[in-house]
């Protein structure tokens, strides 16, 4: 069985659903934040047309994926997979951004724990790439348990090229023994 890159997972607070062409207007709305954006290296991605590329970006992907609150129906958000190109066992969760509404853990954290399971499925290791200026990507991910990759480090080789860029890794065997 193959991993599906744009799975509907749910819990009790969210939806996670493929990224529509029709979800353009409400993802934008949240979007359009510039705060969302402030310490990302694309830090304009609030102007509505370098958001338009970032979106034709995220469909052509076919690994983006909606998040929408269940007690509203709302869009909140997106966030994407993809396949590492550098290790077979590992899968790539990033270009994740929410509403400002939604900050603070709890919404992160439900999503992200079902985006997890999902690649833990297929995968052994779950990657975020963040820019080194990112600290709030950072503290979220640390909050999930992933560990910043060195290149000195025995998984060196999942580090991502650019110097600006760090790499946090989720291993499988170790989440799954507490031991993140």
């Amino acid at each position: 069985m193959s991993l599906d890159l744009q799975p509907i997972l749910e819990n009790e607070l969210v939806k996670i659903r493929p990224l529509a062409i029709a979800d353009f207007a409400a993802l934008y709305a949240v979007a359009c934040d510039p705060l969302i954006w402030e310490q990302h290296q694309c830090k304009d991605r609030w102007r509505k047309e370098v958001f338009q590329e970032f979106f034709v970006e995220a469909i052509a992907a076919k690994g983006t994926l909606i998040i929408v609150d269940k007690n509203t129906g709302g869009i909140i958000g997106s966030s994407r997979y993809k396949l590492c190109e550098k290790d077979r066992s590992a899968l790539e969760i990033g270009w994740t951004f929410l509403s400002r509404d939604y900050w603070g853990g709890t919404y992160n954290n439900s999503f992200k724990m079902l985006m997890i399971a999902h690649a833990f499925a297929h995968f052994d290791n779950v990657l975020f790439y963040i820019d080194k200026d990112n600290l709030r990507s950072q503290k979220a991910v640390e909050k999930l348990g992933s560990q910043k990759v060195n290149q000195s480090d025995g998984n060196g080789h999942l580090c991502h090229d650019d110097e600006n860029t760090l790499t946090y890794c989720l291993n499988k065997a170790s989440y799954l023994n507490g031991q993140n």
